[in-house]
């Protein structure tokens, strides 16, 4: 069965997590077993203190089990964070390029394995200052010129989540602003390749 038309524009937040979930995360395993081989491939040995690499779907898996420690991504500390956060604050002509999932990645992780974060409430902070810096900008983005003429909008380094907040309206108001705009036979006869709405699409 098809799928709502409003449903077809952009994925969910819910699906977004649901691939970010695939990610490979490190864990610290408090079991000891030989390599388990799964549908989605071979995983282990598993042998305290060793770390060993899984999806993150397993990783929380284990977690909620009581069965490791997850080690939080090397991004995911006050320092890095900190520094990320300058660098988007000075970075006023575009975005900084940030971990693909890193917006799905530390909700989870903060909701289901605070206890292997240090300082998961200055984290927490950080991650939402960095939100809202990179928020800031793209409303400030849809106000700029090149938005209200419906020609373009700076996307280069939104992230997956970011993007699909921000397509539905973009692709809409662009559409409409294109349609008032006046256009000669030359210009209807150029097509904009690997464009919609008029701006260039980073893939999700």
């Amino acid at each position: 069965m098809a799928l709502p038309k409003s449903l077809v524009a952009t994925l969910t937040p819910d699906e977004l997590t649901f691939l970010a979930e695939e990610d490979r995360v490190q864990i610290v395993p408090l079991f000891s077993m030989t390599r388990v081989r799964l549908l989605s491939g071979i995983y282990g040995p598993f042998q305290p203190p060793s770390a060993t690499t899984v999806p993150l779907w397993l990783a929380l898996s284990l977690k909620k089990k009581r069965k490791c420690r997850i080690v939080p991504p090397e991004w995911m500390s006050a320092d890095r964070l900190q520094a990320l956060l300058k660098d988007e604050k000075e970075n006023a002509e575009g975005f900084e390029p940030l971990p693909r999932r890193f917006i799905e990645t530390s909700k989870v992780l903060l909701d289901l394995a605070s206890d292997d974060l240090y300082s998961p409430t200055m984290l927490r902070s950080l991650l939402k200052d960095l939100r809202e810096v990179r928020q800031a900008k793209i409303r400030l983005g849809l106000q700029s010129e090149g938005v209200m003429r419906g020609s373009y909008l700076q996307v280069t380094n939104l992230t997956p989540l970011e993007l699909s907040e921000l397509k539905p309206f973009l692709v809409k108001a662009m559409g409409m602003m294109q349609s008032l705009e006046p256009r000669g036979d030359e210009e209807e006869g150029q097509g904009n390749d690997g464009a919609l709405g008029g701006y260039t699409q980073q893939s999700i």
